[in-house]
C-alpha cells in the first residue's frame, strides 16, 4: 500500500522526537504532531525548568554557608517575576533547537492535536493522513483529586507561571515532584506547608532515604504534615481555605497538588482504533513497545513504565532501531540511575533494602555512611549526608546504590554504571577513593 509517511508520530516530546530524528536517519519519511510547543513535558513543563528553579531557590543557603568561609554577603533580595522571565527564554531557546533539530533530519512537523482513526490513518484538525506505521508519544499529565473545590488548586504546571511568588503555598503529595517544589519555594522565601497522606513522603524509595529528607526539609523549615488530605478548598480573596482530614483548616495564598501523573490518552481514539490501555488508561506494549495493533507503537510516559525522560529517549531509540533499522532492540528497565532535585538533592540505582531483602530472601548485606560534607563543616550547616549500598550475599554483587546529600546526582551517575555492570562490592573496595569528597564513602564502607 502507499501511505503519506512511513511513520507519524503523535507527541513531540523527548522520545518522539528520539524517534522521529532516528527513523528518518534510516530512510523513513516522517511527520510529527504536537499540539503545543516542541520538547515535552521535560524542557517545557518539567525537568529543564524545574531545575532552573531549583538551581534559584538554593543560593539562600548558598549565601550562609559563604560567610563561614569569610565572605562577607551585604544585603540580598530575590525577584521571582526576574527568574520566571529568564526561564521562560531560556525554554524558548530550547524549543528552537528542538525544532531545528527535527527539521535538519527531514522531519515533517504539523501543529495541532492528533486523533488516530484507524490502524492506519491520524486526523490532525480537518487533514486526514495515512502511515505505514504511527507511534503514541503523548507523555503523562498531573492528576488533580475529585474533591470540592480542586479548580482552585494547581499542579506543577501552573506553578512554574505563577504571576507572583506566594508568601504561603500548600503543596499536597508526598513524592518527587511534591518534595522539589516545597525545596524549591522554601529557599525563595515562601512559607511552605507540605501535606501527605500516607505515613512517610516518597513512597516506594528507600525508608532511610526517606526519613532522612523528611528530617532534612523539617530543619529548613518546611512545615511537613503526613498521615493527612484535604477534604475541601474555598476560595477567598487572598487565597484560599483547606479543610483537613483531622478537621482543622489551613489559610494559604496558593495550593499546588502533586499527587501523581496520567498517561495522556483521554481523546486520542486508541481504544477505537484496537489499542488495548491498561486500568491507568497507559498504552500496553511488548517488549519492542507494539501496542495490539501490530502497525501502531508506544513509548515513554504513556506507556506507564518507567516515567523518567532518558527512558523515553532510549525507548523511543530502540523503536526507531527495531522498525526501521533492522535491528530489534528492547530497551532495559532495570537498574536505571534516578534523581530527587529535592533540597539536599537524592540519587539513587537499583534495590531498596526492603526490595533486595525479599527477592533475596533475606539474604543481603547492607552498608551505609552518615556524615556532614565537608562544605557544611565551616559554614555552620548541620545538614548530613547518607550513603548506602545494598549487596547480595551470596555473590557480593552490588544490587542496590543510594544517596541524599551534596551532588547525589552527579555522583550517582557513575555509581549507576557500576551497578548496571553487576560490579561486586570486593570491586567497590579496590577502587581507589577520590579524597576529600563525599563520593568516596561508596568505595569505603565496611
Amino acid at each position: 500500500m502507499s501511505y503519506d509517511y512511513d511513520l507519524f508520530v503523535i507527541g513531540a516530546g523527548s522520545g518522539g522526537v528520539r524517534a522521529s530524528r532516528i527513523a528518518s536517519s534510516y530512510g523513513a519519511k516522517v511527520a510529527v504532531a504536537e499540539e503545543y510547543r516542541i520538547g515535552g513535558t521535560c524542557v517545557i513543563r518539567g525537568c529543564v525548568p524545574k531545575k532552573l528553579l531549583v538551581y534559584a531557590s538554593g543560593f539562600s543557603k548558598d549565601f550562609k554557608l559563604a560567610e563561614g568561609y569569610g565572605w562577607t554577603v551585604g544585603e540580598t533580595s530575590f525577584s521571582w517575576e526576574t527568574l520566571i522571565e529568564r526561564k521562560d527564554a531560556e525554554i524558548d531557546r530550547l524549543n528552537g533547537l528542538y525544532i531545528n533539530t527535527l527539521s535538519n533530519a527531514g522531519v515533517e512537523m504539523i501543529e495541532g492535536r492528533a486523533l488516530v482513526t484507524g490502524p492506519n490513518s491520524v486526523r490532525v484538525g480537518d487533514q486526514e493522513y495515512s502511515a505505514k506505521y504511527i507511534l503514541i508519544a503523548v507523555g503523562g499529565w498531573p492528576m488533580m483529586p475529585d474533591l470540592p473545590g480542586i479548580e482552585h488548586a494547581v499542579s506543577s504546571n501552573e506553578a512554574l507561571h505563577f504571576e507572583k511568588q506566594p508568601d504561603h503555598i500548600v503543596i499536597v503529595g508526598g513524592g518527587y515532584i511534591a518534595v522539589e517544589f516545597a525545596g524549591i519555594f522554601n529557599g525563595m522565601g515562601s512559607q511552605v506547608t507540605q501535606l501527605y497522606r500516607g505515613e512517610q513522603i516518597l513512597r516506594g524509595f528507600d525508608t532511610d532515604l526517606q526519613h532522612s529528607l523528611a528530617t532534612e526539609m523539617k530543619a529548613r523549615g518546611i512545615d511537613l504534615r503526613t498521615s493527612l488530605n484535604v477534604t475541601k478548598i474555598d476560595k477567598t480573596e487572598k487565597g484560599v481555605i483547606l479543610h483537613l482530614t483531622d478537621g482543622t483548616t489551613l489559610e494559604a495564598d496558593a495550593v499546588m497538588y502533586a499527587t501523581g501523573r496520567a498517561p495522556k490518552t483521554d481523546g486520542l481514539g486508541l481504544q477505537d482504533a484496537g489499542v488495548a490501555l491498561d486500568k491507568a488508561q497507559a498504552v500496553i506494549v511488548d517488549e519492542y513497545g507494539k501496542t495490539s495493533v501490530d502497525s501502531i507503537y508506544a513509548v515513554g510516559d504513556v506507556t506507564n513504565r518507567v516515567q523518567l525522560t532518558p527512558v523515553a529517549i532510549k525507548e523511543g531509540h530502540a523503536f526507531a532501531n527495531t522498525v526501521f533499522g533492522n535491528m530489534p532492540s528492547s530497551p532495559e528497565h532495570d537498574a536505571i540511575p534516578s534523581a530527587i532535585f529535592s533540597q539536599p538533592p537524592i540519587g539513587t540505582v537499583g534495590l531498596t533494602e526492603a526490595q533486595a531483602f525479599e527477592k533475596y530472601n533475606g539474604k543481603i548485606k547492607v552498608f551505609k555512611s552518615g556524615f556532614k560534607p565537608m562544605k557544611h563543616t565551616l559554614g555552620g550547616s548541620e545538614e548530613r549526608a547518607l550513603t548506602k549500598l545494598i549487596v547480595a550475599e551470596e555473590t557480593d554483587v552490588v544490587v542496590g546504590a543510594h544517596m541524599i546529600g551534596l551532588d547525589a546526582a552527579e555522583i550517582m551517575q557513575g555509581i549507576g554504571i557500576a551497578v548496571k555492570a553487576g560490579l561486586t562490592k570486593a570491586q567497590f573496595d579496590a577502587t581507589v577513593a577520590i579524597h576529600p569528597s563525599s563520593a568516596e564513602e561508596f568505595v569505603l564502607m565496611r
